[in-house]
C-alpha cells in the first residue's frame, strides 16, 4: 500500500512537471525574436527602401534608431512638428499639398523630415513605409556629397537638396563590396569623408529660415562660428563596442540636454545681505538650447531657513515675466515688435541663449537673516510658456512640463 501511495505521488508529480514546462514553451511563443530570415527581391533602386529591410542584419542598429527622433520626424509621429504642419501646411495624410502665398510651393519641411517623399515631391507620408519613416536608414546612407545649404544665387537649399545622393548604392563610413548585394548595385560605397564629419547632419540641422528670411533653426552656423574641430557624431553619435549609436539622441532627452550645462553658485554675507552669483556654463560647440526655435531654459534661485521655510524666490511666477535675466531664449516677433510665431516672425528680437563657451552670470541681492541654505535650478523646455497656454490641449502632457536639468546648492550656516 505504502509503495502503491508512493507511485501515484511520483506520477503526479511528473504530470506536474511535464504541465509546467508545456505552459512554458507555451508561453515562449509570444516571445518577439527579430527575424533573420533574407527574402530574395533585390532592389536596383534604393529611395524607397525601407528600414525593416535593413533590420534583418543591423537589428541592433534598427531598435536604436526606431528609439529616435530620426525615426519620428515626420508629421505623423511627431506632435510637436506634426501641430506646426497642419497649421502651416495642412495634413500629412493627404496628397498634392502646395505651399507660399500662390500655393505653389513644394512643402519645405519634408525636405528634412522626409527625404524619401521629398525625392518624390509626394505629401501623402502614409503611402509608403519609406516616406513614413521619415529620416531612416536610406535617407543618410545614400547621401554622397554635401552641397552645403546656399548655392550660388545665395538661396537657402534644405536637406536632400544640400546633398548629391545614390539612388542605386549605399553609402557608409566604411566601404566593402561583400555584402547588401540585393540593393542598388551591392556593396557599401566607401564615403568617410562625409559619414565621419559633421556634413552628414549639415544639410538638415544648419540653418533654416522661414519665408520672410529670418532664421528658425541655426545648429550648423553656430558650431560652424565658433569654431573647433568637434563632430556632430561624437556627442550624438558615440561609438560604443566598435558601433556608432544609432539612438541619436539631442534636444528631446533631458539626459542629453543636462550634459552642456554646467551651474555653481556663490554666496558671500556683508552688512545683514547676502550676495548670490550663479555662473551658468555652455560646455557645447552650439548654442545653449540649440535647433526649433522655442526652445529656452531658465533659472531659479531660491532661499531656505534650517526648516526648509522659504524666505525668498527669484522668481515668484515665471522667470519670463519677473526674473529675465534668467530667461535663455530665442526670441522672434513682426514689425510691431510682437512676438509671433515661427512661420510669421519677420525679425529677430533678441537672442539670450548661451553661445559655445560661454559662462553667464546671474547676481542677487537678498537679506540674509535666517537663510540656511540657497539652491539655484535650471528647467529646460521644449515650448515657450505663451505656446504651452496655447498647445496645452493639443499635445501630450510630457512634452509641456519643464525638466530640471541642473542644481546647484550653498549652505550658509
Amino acid at each position: 500500500m505504502q509503495n502503491k501511495l508512493i507511485y501515484l505521488i511520483i506520477s503526479f508529480l511528473g504530470l506536474q512537471v511535464q504541465a509546467d514546462l508545456q505552459s512554458f514553451v507555451n508561453s515562449k511563443t509570444n516571445i518577439i525574436i527579430p527575424s533573420t530570415k533574407i527574402d530574395n527581391i533585390s532592389y536596383s533602386n534604393i529611395d524607397n527602401l525601407s528600414s525593416k529591410e535593413c533590420s534583418v542584419c543591423h537589428y541592433n542598429i534598427y531598435k536604436q534608431w526606431t528609439n529616435s527622433m530620426h525615426a519620428k520626424s515626420t508629421a505623423l509621429k511627431d506632435p510637436i512638428h506634426g501641430l506646426f504642419y497642419g497649421m502651416v501646411v495642412g495634413s500629412p495624410k493627404v496628397e498634392g499639398i502646395k505651399t507660399g502665398n500662390d500655393k505653389d510651393k513644394y512643402p519645405v519641411c519634408l525636405e528634412c523630415h522626409s527625404p524619401a517623399a521629398a525625392k518624390e515631391k509626394k505629401t501623402k507620408l502614409n503611402a509608403k513605409n519609406s516616406f513614413s519613416e521619415g529620416v531612416n536608414c536610406i535617407a543618410c546612407h545614400s547621401l554622397t556629397k554635401y552641397k552645403r545649404i546656399k548655392n550660388q544665387n545665395d538661396r537657402v537649399k534644405l536637406g536632400i537638396k544640400a546633398y548629391k545622393y545614390s539612388s542605386h548604392q549605399i553609402q557608409g563610413p566604411n566601404g566593402t563590396n561583400k555584402k547588401h548585394k540585393r540593393f542598388g548595385e551591392g556593396g557599401v560605397a566607401n564615403n568617410p569623408g562625409l559619414f565621419k564629419t559633421s556634413k552628414a547632419c549639415l544639410g538638415c540641422h544648419n540653418q533654416r529660415n522661414n519665408s520672410k528670411k529670418v532664421p528658425l533653426c541655426q545648429t550648423g552656423g553656430e558650431i560652424i562660428s565658433a569654431g573647433g574641430s568637434t563632430t556632430c557624431q561624437s556627442c550624438h553619435m558615440p561609438v560604443i563596442e566598435g558601433i556608432s549609436n544609432h539612438t541619436m539622441i539631442g534636444g528631446h532627452s533631458v539626459e542629453m540636454v543636462s550634459k552642456g550645462l554646467v551651474m555653481t553658485i556663490n554666496a558671500k554675507e556683508a552688512s545683514n545681505m547676502l550676495y548670490i552669483s550663479v555662473n551658468a556654463t555652455n560646455l557645447l560647440p552650439h548654442n545653449f538650447p540649440t535647433g526649433a526655435p522655442f526652445r529656452n531654459f531658465y533659472i531659479t534661485v531660491t532661499a531656505q531657513d534650517y526648516n526648509d521655510n522659504i524666505l525668498w524666490q527669484s522668481s515668484k511666477t515665471h522667470p519670463m515675466i519677473d526674473d529675465k535675466k534668467a530667461m535663455f531664449m530665442y526670441i522672434i516677433g513682426n514689425d510691431n515688435n510682437k512676438t509671433t510665431s515661427p512661420s510669421k516672425a519677420t525679425k529677430i528680437l533678441g537672442d539670450t541663449r548661451l553661445k559655445p563657451n560661454e559662462t553667464r552670470i546671474l547676481n542677487y541681492k537678498i537679506p540674509s537673516n535666517d537663510v540656511s541654505i540657497v539652491t539655484a535650478k535650471a528647467y529646460y523646455d521644449l515650448l515657450l510658456v505663451p505656446m504651452k497656454n496655447k498647445f496645452s490641449s493639443k499635445l501630450p502632457k510630457h512634452l509641456l512640463d519643464s525638466k530640471e536639468i541642473a542644481k546647484a546648492i550653498i549652505i550658509i550656516r
